[in-house]
């Protein structure tokens, strides 16, 4: 919410400045941009990666308080200084979601689409940084009359993809995963990998924990008593798939079951894990091969969920 708010703040610092010729608001601006792209890093991190500290958040005070300095005793430097800090927290963003297949306190049932928001969030970032590197040079060439349509499509910009961020779900963690499992060097042997899948299948069919919307690596590993990264490497190795992929198979059977026994679609969807339709729909069709309605036309010679089961590996 801080950073939505601080996105809203900025936009209309530069609406007024840009728009209204508010001049003395113009030697706040680069001051307050930094901002943004340091609430982006805490965002993402606190919000899928783990939850973050308020000494380790406030660590990162230095960037703005750094470009604070520069406004008042090296403004020159500032063409500088504000998009390396755009660049920066946004190829931490794209390096952190690039090194990780899992992100801990993300959603399984949402699948890809937290790591699709942040990944266009990231170049978001570096687009603005890229943004501030013309706008500068148009004033060093003399050509200021460039600006105002620059400083306007780059703030149109921003505005869209904070409503991605903000309108999505998917793009937040769930609540309540703030204690983890302390790592541990991963074993390598696929006969342990093997093992864990087999506990982990054993643990689902016992305590149907996948059928929490609200689910996340987090919250699953401490169940299994393992580190997230052990969990998440077994998963991938044994069956081929992620931590979330897998998860959402055994939500996609149950469904099926319920829909089979005359269920309506959302009654299943809802009763499964799923908490927005186009999830549903996206790995129903991915597991099944066709959307729900046509499953639940598709005529009953033998449980066609068993099928389902077979195919994929599972009981």
């Amino acid at each position: 919410m801080i950073f939505l708010a601080i996105c809203a703040l900025q936009s209309c610092l530069v609406t007024l400045v840009v728009g209204y010729e508010i001049e003395w608001l113009r030697p706040i601006l680069p001051v307050s941009a930094t901002i943004v792209p340091v609430l982006a890093w805490v965002t993402f991190q606190d919000a899928l990666v783990s939850r973050m500290a308020l000494r380790s958040m406030a660590a990162h005070v230095a960037a703005p308080v750094f470009a604070l300095f520069c406004r008042l005793f090296a403004p020159e430097t500032l063409d500088f200084v504000v998009p390396l800090i755009f660049a920066g927290y946004g190829g931490a963003i794209l390096l952190r979601l690039q090194s990780a297949s899992d992100m801990p306190l993300a959603r399984l049932e949402a699948g890809p689409i937290p790591a699709v928001i942040w990944q266009v969030l990231g170049w978001a970032l570096i687009a603005s940084a890229i943004s501030d590197v013309l706008i500068a040079m148009a004033f060093a060439t003399g050509n200021e009359n460039w600006t105002g349509w620059m400083i306007t499509l780059s703030s149109s910009l921003v505005l869209l993809f904070v409503g991605l961020l903000s309108g999505s779900p998917s793009a937040s963690g769930s609540p309540g995963d703030e204690r983890q499992i302390p790592h541990s060097p991963p074993r390598q042997t696929r006969a342990e990998d093997i093992k864990i899948v087999a506990n982990l299948q054993a643990f689902l069919s016992r305590e149907p924990m996948h059928l929490d919307p609200n689910l996340t690596l987090a919250r699953l590993s401490r169940r299994m008593h393992l580190p997230e990264k052990r969990l998440s490497t077994a998963v991938n190795r044994a069956t081929g798939a992620n931590v979330s992929r897998y998860i959402n198979s055994w939500r996609i059977r149950h469904a099926c079951g319920l829909i089979e026994e005359g269920a309506s679609i959302t009654e299943a969807m809802l009763a499964s894990g799923f908490n927005t339709k186009s999830n549903f729909n996206r790995e129903f069709l991915r597991e099944t091969g066709i959307a729900p309605s046509k499953w639940q036309r598709k005529p009953l010679v033998t449980s066609k969920v068993t099928s389902l089961a077979k195919a994929s590996g599972s009981p």
